[in-house]
């Protein structure tokens, strides 16, 4: 006999059903931008928050993948900007910007500053002052300075070294991922400086953290790695002078996601991305966003 009705329960179950059979299951990693290196002795910028769900991978600040998600539709897409490096007049770096996918928020990282500025992952501080506090799923504390340099900035999977007799403290190490088909690590803190005494400046963390100047060194320091979400190192120490250069920038970061093959993503104008296929899925990266409302369309 033919069904001629139906309960509106089991059609608002149909509907459930209906949608949840369309979406997709997605994988991702999204990385802020890292945080600016300070200018003449201090910390090293820290890195960007690190999210991702990829399964066997970890997130940062030493957390296990995050959930699978199901998704279907329109979504805010954001790649975080780095923070600029501390100069000669100003001392203290600037915090990296957010990178957003949807409701998944990662920090800007942390500025290399006296003390070292909260983010993603802590800033390094300088002189005699702490490092600042990581965030919770997403990196490590900066370290601590110290008489004869600044702390590195901490990473995605390690707290930024603090400064010791022997010099500046190295930035934190970031998170490998494998989701775009090879090994990449990301959010790596970047390396303190040293003060005017003759030490040597921090190694910048791997994952695009970049090295901090030794004492005597005016130039600038380095930037962290585009689209790593590295942080900056930052500048040296000068004997007899106040200041040297300035700190490096921290690092743009990144917005990855990965599709079955067989869905669509559709970007506003203002993104730029690429993609490839991995297997049975498609990888986009997303590498810049012109404004915070651009948007990534699944169907």
């Amino acid at each position: 006999m033919a069904v001629t009705s139906m309960s509106n329960s089991s059609i608002r179950d149909f509907q459930k059903q209906n949608t949840m059979a369309t979406a997709f299951y997605c994988q991702y990693v999204v990385v802020a931008g890292g945080g600016g290196g300070s200018a003449s002795d201090g910390g090293g910028g820290g890195a960007g928050g690190y999210r991702a769900n990829v399964p066997g991978e970890n997130s940062g600040g030493g957390a296990s993948a995050e959930a699978s998600i199901l998704i279907k539709g329109v979504y805010t897409v954001t790649v975080g900007a780095g923070g600029a490096g501390g100069t000669p007049n100003i001392g203290g770096g600037i915090v990296g910007s957010n990178s957003v996918f949807d409701q998944i928020v990662s920090l800007g990282g942390g500025a290399g500053n006296r003390p070292g500025g909260v983010g993603g992952s802590g800033g390094g501080g300088g002189g005699t002052t702490a490092g600042g506090a990581g965030t919770s799923g997403q990196g490590f504390a900066g370290g601590n300075g110290s008489s004869v340099g600044g702390g590195g900035g901490g990473g995605a999977s390690a707290v930024g070294v603090s400064s010791s007799g022997g010099g500046a403290g190295a930035g934190g190490a970031g998170v490998a991922s494998s989701v775009t088909g090879s090994s990449v690590t990301r959010a790596g803190g970047g390396g303190g400086g040293a003060d005017g005494s003759g030490q040597s400046g921090g190694a910048g963390g791997a994952g695009g953290g970049a090295p901090g100047l030794a004492s005597g060194n005016r130039n600038n320091a380095a930037s962290g790695t585009v689209n790593t979400g590295g942080g900056g190192g930052a500048s040296g120490g000068l004997t007899g002078s106040f200041f040297g250069g300035s700190g490096g920038a921290g690092g743009s970061g990144v917005v990855i996601f990965s599709l079955p093959a067989k869905a669509l993503a559709t970007f506003s104008s203002g993104v730029t991305h690429s993609s490839a296929l991995v297997g049975g899925n498609r990888v986009y990266t997303v590498t810049a966003t012109s404004t915070t409302s651009e948007t990534v369309t699944i169907s």
